[in-house]
């Protein structure tokens, strides 16, 4: 199958919840409640969700606007919109998302290990000191854990394979609704436990207190985090909409989605972590350390578990199907590399570096590179370096080098007025790269 205009999306609606299942993630269910609990509850959720509908959303019309437009992947359609310089953000875009799938697929294998535990019902205990030495143990055993983040990327293979309306649209339409639908459940089971209400109020409470400059860098920069920005994923994605399509209303649902996904992974977790007077700010250790003891101890504890644990699958596998599409497509179109063998080549490189990065929990643990190991260093320079560069380099494109092209694709649908567009173009040219110069000095 050849990638180009001949391929696209099927539907608008399989657009939207495959950008919003890009976008979403582990993310949603582990990071947002840690960070809105510790950066003042609901003062932070204002600022993130102010910079998501506003600077996130400017930032989304680029992406897509270069996309549709140069009908290619993240580096074809900037060569294409803006001419042969500005691939290169595209590239970094690519580059860094590669290198994301790396190490994201060593948490998707402990994602599979702990569905797999859930169903046979082992590693459920009360006492969190023998579940700290369970994952422990499971992370560090570089064998074991290296199977799993194989089976999590030919799982994510499986899907790319079968082409973008086939594959990765049809497995959006039952994930994506299905994930909401069981952390509706989980949220009713949470807020029903005795004490469960606290963990609402924890999250939705302000504290002044707790929310400065730190926190206001953190909402900025989580709001960066929650919509995949700079990856090359949703340039790749922008190329497959219709023509036709009404991008700023399409581009709207999906910053509503990943908003209402933090929103809801915040309300899945801490209202069980209350109810058991657990800590809330334990962050990535709540998912697999802290939870499995709330099963332990909560009534029908083995289904909620299973439940949890393929709501976590559910979004990570969203989210690394669309990174292996975008190096797909660069490979095969840059190089003109059939799909099957991109795909592979993609899959044998991010077995590679992920091997690296999974036996930093284990034999190469004491290894350091500037003071981290190599999973938190890849970790490090994706974020505050190759995401920044490629988003901002996409938003000059867009806004000064092919503002006649950006306007057009946000007309496709309707007309805008001359103020309107104006003050996307501000949004996107002016206020968007210093939005993103600030979260990246800020997290330096």
């Amino acid at each position: 199958m050849s990638q180009g205009a001949s391929t696209g999306w099927g539907s608008r609606l399989g657009f939207i919840l495959a950008s919003a299942g890009s976008a979403g993630g582990l993310g949603a269910i582990w990071k947002f409640p840690y960070m809105a609990g510790t950066n003042g509850g609901s003062i932070f959720m204002i600022p993130y969700i102010f910079f998501t509908v506003t600077v996130g959303i400017a930032l989304l019309i680029a992406e897509f606007a270069m996309g549709r437009a140069g009908k290619r992947g993240a580096v074809g359609s900037l060569n294409n919109v803006c001419g042969k310089p500005w691939g290169f953000f595209g590239g970094v875009g690519v580059f860094t998302v590669f290198l994301i799938l790396s190490f994201y697929s060593v948490v998707g294998g402990w994602c599979i290990k702990y569905t797999v535990d859930a169903f046979m019902g082992s590693g459920i205990t009360a006492d969190a000191n023998a579940l700290s030495a369970y994952f422990g143990g499971f992370v560090s055993d570089g064998v074991r854990s290296y199977a799993y983040l194989l089976v999590f990327l030919f799982m994510t293979a499986f899907v790319v394979l079968r082409g973008v309306e086939a594959g990765i649209e049809k497995l959006s339409k039952i994930l994506m609704p299905s994930l909401f639908i069981l952390m509706l459940i989980l949220i009713v089971r949470g807020v029903t436990l005795p004490g469960g209400w606290k963990g609402v109020e924890f999250l939705f409470t302000p504290r002044w207190e707790d929310f400065n400059a730190t926190a206001l860098f953190n909402a900025m920069g989580f709001c960066f985090f929650s919509l995949s920005l700079g990856a090359g994923t949703m340039i790749t994605y922008g190329s497959y909409l219709n023509p036709k399509a009404d991008l700023p209303s399409s581009v709207g649902w999906v910053a509503v989605l990943a908003i209402l996904s933090s929103v809801l992974g915040g309300l899945m977790v801490m209202p069980a972590v209350f109810a058991f007077n657990l800590d809330p700010t334990a962050g990535p250790g709540l998912t697999f350390v802290t939870m499995p003891a709330i099963f332990a101890q909560m009534p029908l504890g083995q289904l909620f578990a299973i439940f949890f644990y393929i709501c976590l699958l559910v979004a990570a596998i969203t989210s690394s199907v669309s990174m292996l599409e975008a190096c797909t497509v660069l490979l095969s179109q840059s190089f003109s590399i059939k799909r099957r063998t991109a795909i592979l080549m993609t899959l044998a490189g991010s077995a590679v570096v992920g091997l690296c990065a999974n036996l930093s929990f284990g034999a190469w643990s004491d290894m350091k590179f500037f003071g981290k190991n190599f999973f938190d260093l890849l970790d490090y320079v994706t974020s505050n370096v190759g995401m920044p560069l490629s988003t901002f380099g996409i938003a000059i494109a867009a806004a000064w080098v092919a503002w006649p092209t950006t306007a057009k694709e946000l007309q496709s649908a309707r007309t805008l007025s001359p103020n309107t567009l104006r003050a996307v173009r501000l949004l996107i040219g002016f206020i968007s790269p210093l939005f993103v110069l600030v979260v990246a000095l800020g997290s330096l």
